[in-house]
Formats: C-alpha cells, sequence, structure tokens
C-alpha cells in the first residue's frame, strides 16, 4: 500500500517507576527516566504508527518530524537521525502498511522466541535480593545488575544466588568502575569461583583500555562484553580480542549494521534498549532477525508503572516471543497516555544525602550520585573493597543536616563517627 505521512504528534508522559525501586532510581539520579516523549505518525490511509523516546536515556532525541511530512514511512524509516521514537513510529506504521510484523522489515527470522532480562539499577544486597525474586516470577531466568563500589558486590550476589532457582543466572555490568585491569583480575576471579550464576561481566573497565581488556580476558573464565564501537571490532580480533561479545544500542540501521558485524565475527551480543512497552517490542523485532543476539536483551519495562501497553509482554523461560500482528505488533493503552501525559515533567528531588559507609569504618558523604561516579572513578578510594553499604538520608531539618549538606555539596566529606 502506498502511502504518506500527514501529520506527526508529539507529546510528554511521566510515567513513575514502581514503589519498591523508586527511591534507588532517585539515588542514581535516575529518576528522570520516567520522562517520556510520544511519536504519534498518521499517513493518508488512515494508519497511525506509534513510537516512544526515553527523553534522558535514549540514544536519539527527536529534534524535528517536520522533513517527514508528506513522504513514505518506507522511504525515511531507515534514517537513525531522525530519533528513537519517530523511526520507531515510521517502522510501525511501516509495518502495519504492508500488513507484516515489522521484523518482515529488517531481515530473515531466525528465531520466534528471544532471550530477555531482568534489569536494575543499583541498590542495597536486600532489595536486590526482592528484585531477583520479582525477576523469577515473572518468568525470567537471568538479571543484569550494577555493580558498584559503594555496596558490597559480593553479599550482593550471595542473596541473588540464594533466592532464585539453580539455572537462574547473573550479569554484572561494572561501567568501568574497576578502573583497571590490577584491581579487576583478583576481584573477578573470586566471584567467579565462588558464584557460578554470574555469566557475564560487562566493561569491568574503560572500554578503550585495549591492552588491559586483552590481558584481563586471558585471566578470567567467565564473558567479557563491551559496548560495541568504543573499540572498533577489527582492531579487538587484531589484538587477540578484548571481549567475548558485544553490547548494542543505537537506532535501527546502526543496530543492524552491527549485528551483521557480528554475526560475521561469529560474536554473541545483546541489544541494551531501554524503555516502556513499545521500546521492548522493537527490541524483540531486531532480536528475532539478527542471529547473534543470543545473549539476553536489556530493557527496564518492567520497572514503570505502565508499559504503556493494553496487555504485558508475556516472559516464559527466560523469552519473549516476537510478535506477529503488523508492525510492532503491540496495543497502545492511550487511557495510559492520557492518564501520564503531561505539559513538563517534573523531576525535582528534595535535599537528600548519600552516605556511603566503608569497610574501614569511614563514612563518606554526597550531595548527588555524580559526585560519586567522580570520586570512585578517579581513585579517591578502594574500589575492590568488601563491606561497603549506602543509605539515602532525608533532610531532617536540622542545622547539622544543612551544614553537612552544604559542606558535601562542594567536594565529599569522610568522618569517622
Amino acid at each position: 500500500m502506498t502511502a504518506t505521512i500527514t501529520h506527526v504528534e508529539r507529546f510528554t508522559l511521566q510515567v513513575p517507576f514502581v514503589e519498591r525501586v523508586r527511591r534507588d532510581m532517585e539515588r542514581a539520579g535516575i529518576h528522570t527516566w520516567s520522562e517520556l516523549e510520544i511519536t504519534r505518525v498518521e499517513t493518508d490511509a488512515g494508519v497511525v504508527g506509534w513510537g516512544e523516546t526515553i527523553q534522558n536515556y535514549t540514544w536519539g532525541r527527536v529534534q524535528t518530524h517536520e522533513r517527514v511530512l508528506g513522504q513514505s514511512p518506507f522511504a525515511v524509516m531507515w534514517d537513525d537521525s531522525l530519533g528513537a521514537g519517530l523511526q520507531m513510529a515510521l517502522f510501525d506504521a511501516a509495518g502495519k502498511l504492508a500488513g507484516v510484523p515489522l521484523y518482515k522489515l529488517l531481515g530473515t527470522k531466525c528465531r520466534d522466541w528471544c532471550a530477555i532480562s531482568f534489569w536494575d539499577h543499583d541498590m542495597s544486597p536486600e532489595r536486590y535480593a526482592i528484585e531477583a525474586q520479582t525477576a523469577v516470577e515473572l518468568g525470567y531466568t537471568s538479571i543484569k545488575i550494577k555493580t558498584r563500589p559503594w555496596f558490597d558486590v559480593r553479599e550482593t550476589i550471595r542473596q541473588i544466588s540464594a533466592v532464585t532457582p539453580d539455572h537462574f543466572r547473573i550479569d554484572a555490568d561494572w561501567n568501568a568502575f574497576l578502573n583497571n585491569a590490577s584491581n579487576a583480575i583478583p576481584l573477578l576471579r573470586e566471584l567467579e569461583q565462588t558464584f557460578p550464576k554470574i555469566k557475564i561481566f560487562e566493561d569491568p573497565i574503560p572500554r578503550h583500555d585495549a591492552s588491559g581488556n586483552r590481558f584481563l580476558r586471558t585471566q578470567i573464565s567467565t564473558a567479557i562484553a563491551h559496548h560495541y564501537g568504543v573499540i572498533h571490532p577489527r582492531e579487538a580480533m587484531e589484538l587477540g580480542g578484548v571481549c567475548d561479545g558485544w553490547i548494542l544500542g543505537g537506532g535501527v540501521n546502526a543496530i543492524t549494521s552491527q549485528g551483521h558485524t557480528c554475526e560475521a565475527l561469529r560474536m554473541p551480543f545483546f541489544l541494551q534498549m531501554v524503555g516502556a512497552g513499545p521500546t521492548t517490542a522493537l527490541s524483540l523485532h531486531l532480536s528475532a532477525v539478527l542471529v547473534q543476539a543470543q545473549w539476553p536483551t536489556i530493557t527496564c519495562h518492567e520497572l514503570y508503572e505502565h508499559s504503556l501497553l493494553k496487555q504485558r509482554i508475556e516472559v516464559l523461560g527466560g523469552h519473549a516471543r516476537v510478535p506477529e500482528a503488523p508492525g510492532l505488533g503491540i496495543e497502545i493503552d492511550e487511557e495510559a497516555l492520557a492518564k501520564y501525559r503531561v505539559d513538563q515533567a517534573d523531576h525535582s528531588l528534595p535535599k537528600r544525602l548519600v552516605k556511603v559507609t566503608r569497610a574501614g569504618g569511614i563514612n563518606i558523604y554526597f550531595a548527588n550520585s555524580g559526585q560519586k561516579w567522580t570520586f570512585f572513578q578517579g581513585g579517591n578510594h578502594p574500589v575492590d573493597e568488601w563491606g561497603s553499604s549506602t543509605e539515602l538520608l532525608d533532610d531532617d531539618g536540622s542545622a547539622e543536616f544543612a551544614d553537612l549538606y552544604a559542606r558535601a555539596a562542594e567536594s565529599p566529606v569522610m568522618t569517622t563517627e
């Protein structure tokens, strides 16, 4: 069917995270992921396509939509520069116009069920145990966790392992917090030898450290994953391999291109496409046609109060079925869109302190999450120390809190009280 785009509408939603993770998302400073921009594309054939952009995370915001007006969705849908939500809506509309599920526009399907993982940001061992149990109840067989020097990583993995079935797996994302191979090797060896449920270490040390990553990979048995493109795949292979697989993200054109390279190299990858239900559906269509999408896809749609879909994407044995209806193959819940629609998202938070207690009895106070990243990635305290814990302190209205907050806002405050 030939059709052209006659109208594009964009509007903002603020979809809260479920209460059990809300404070942790706020402490980590990523509560802003609750801001979603919805893109609705209408064609002169009466077909409507839907897309979403997680405004403060997704690979590309929609900057302008006027240039797609009057064009066929098929002519512009591969243009990654359009931004996440608009590109998604164009593919959704194109699939509906053609009367086929989106994956048929992407390539040849190689699987009906795609591996998918539960995901959470960094939190205490006790809260991670609750999340892992929730994941099992929802049909997942793996969880991706954020391993951080301000929590006890060993205790986190011990508690997750204790409350999950033997077949459950854990993927640990360090976001390069181990800083270098000399920190990483003894710590990762201990973890993999102690906890058999660990299957992937993501970014243990900085991605651009080619020699360090190459050496690290020879010293541990667990698979190492890095984000695609920081070290070019050809360079990675010529160096003898800096990782066992990749994390892919970005626009549809980029992902399919990278996925084909991974196929040629025979290296697995997982998609990291954080979002609600529409983004998750798109990830399934991509996983359906990319042969090396063999590691579990990461999205955070289970953490939102509402996925924006009329029906939950069912997960069975750690896999979700690729939608077979035309386009994205999902039904948008327009009542939910109306409920969460706002003129402008409000991300303001009350004044709080983040208190990190180290094993040696030192307390470090931070005024925001970004300070923690700078402090530990700068080598200002050991990153491989067990026994750390972290808590979020609310403003109690006291002069002591106000003074401590003012000092922490300038620089992290260390005490031994």
